[in-house]
């Protein structure tokens, strides 16, 4: 099992808009590739619309979360980017909407398999397999805002009783101290790549008004040599302005996205953690329970009511089964967080390594560019006399 332990490939391709006006919708095709025996095919292509991608994290959500799973989370909802595409702009906005929603659905589908419970998960293989999906119902709530909200809820939920829970396990203490600090850390640089973004946008836009302004000039001018040489250099500043946008698409899909991913993805880490919380109070109360159960039937028999003694004794062996059980589920769910932290450590390193590599690839690329540009134009700048 070990050589074909990962063999699939996803692809989330051909948006393609369905139906008119505000009940319009976007329809993804969703390829896999793959050898393992857990699929009917080596090769199925399905159909899948953005609710239907949400309605799978939501179930996935509900079934592992409470186990302990880190689940990555789903693309969350826009109902700006949505309306103008239903509305049918065909402007430069929508089309870059469609294709941000594209790759964050594919990513989410890749994160999503890459975990090895979620992948032999039925819903999952339904997901990926089934011609017809049911229909996915009331997804409103369940955008990854939504679960974000569901998850804050239960943090401050959690918070009242944090106070309480003496963490006896150092590791928890400080991992969850290392993802708050890394969570405000990659917000912070979240904002700063976006702010990045639309400088370099600006950049391309004002480069190319002045690649204009220099045509124009150009062709103004009666000095020969001036002349052509400021029509080079509009040239030169219009291949410029498509560098700046190519350097802008990389800013965004390289760093941006893949830091807007892991703040989704620490929120997700600090559910787990949430959900430990919410299992050690259970067992708490259970305990908590079973003492007062224990102090009536000491009244009962002090009072010698042996009528009602038997059904105390019934109920003091029903919660001590409860206490038993909530250990034993706290001892799983820490044991689950212990090993799903580890994963998800081995690959935030490893996404982080190679998007950085392939961001600086494009830097470099970009100012080998424009080296190249400028040297090529220099002797015609030189040659104005």
């Amino acid at each position: 099992i070990n050589r074909d332990t990962f063999d699939i490939q996803i692809s989330v391709s051909d948006p393609e808009k369905v139906g008119d006006g505000m009940n319009a919708y976007m329809v993804y095709k969703v390829m896999t590739k793959t050898s393992l025996s857990i699929f009917s095919r080596d090769e199925v292509c399905v159909k899948r619309r953005f609710s239907d991608f949400l309605g799978l994290h939501s179930k996935l959500a509900s079934k592992y979360m409470h186990m302990g799973y880190i689940v990555p989370p789903a693309p969350e909802k826009s109902i700006v980017g949505m309306t103008k595409v239903k509305v049918g702009k065909e402007d430069l906005s929508s089309v870059e909407f469609v294709e941000k929603r594209r790759s964050a659905l594919e990513r989410y589908l890749l994160r999503t398999v890459k975990h090895p419970a979620l992948l032999k998960d039925p819903d999952v293989l339904q997901f990926l397999e089934s011609s017809e999906l049911p229909r996915a119902v009331s997804t409103q709530a369940l955008s990854g805002a939504g679960i974000l909200r569901m998850v804050n809820k239960a943090a401050d939920a959690v918070n009242k009783m944090t106070i309480k829970m003496n963490e006896s396990d150092a590791w928890f203490e400080e991992k969850q101290q290392q993802f708050e600090n890394l969570d405000v850390q990659l917000r912070k640089l979240h904002a700063s790549v976006e702010s990045l973004v639309c400088h370099r946008k600006e950049l391309s836009v004002n480069t190319a008004s002045f690649a204009k302004s220099a045509a124009m000039l150009g062709n103004s001018e009666d000095h020969t040599a001036l002349s052509r040489a400021l029509s080079q250099l509009a040239e030169v500043e219009e291949k410029i302005d498509q560098l700046h946008q190519d350097q802008s698409y990389a800013d965004f899909y390289l760093i941006s996205e893949l830091l807007g991913d892991y703040v989704r993805l620490i929120t997700a880490v600090k559910g787990v953690f949430d959900q430990r919380m919410k299992a050690w109070a259970k067992w708490q109360d259970a305990q908590v329970m079973l003492q007062r159960k224990r102090e009536a039937e000491a009244k009962l028999q002090y009072a010698s009511k042996p009528d009602k003694l038997q059904q105390a004794t019934d109920e003091i062996r029903e919660w001590e089964g409860k206490v038993q059980q909530g250990e034993r589920d706290f001892e799983q769910i820490s044991k689950n967080i212990r090993r799903e932290v580890g994963r998800f450590e081995k690959d935030r390193v490893k996404d982080f390594r190679v998007v950085i590599i392939k961001y600086l690839e494009s830097l470099v690329h970009t100012q080998q560019q424009l080296i190249k540009y400028w040297e090529a134009f220099l002797p015609e700048a030189k040659a104005i006399a």
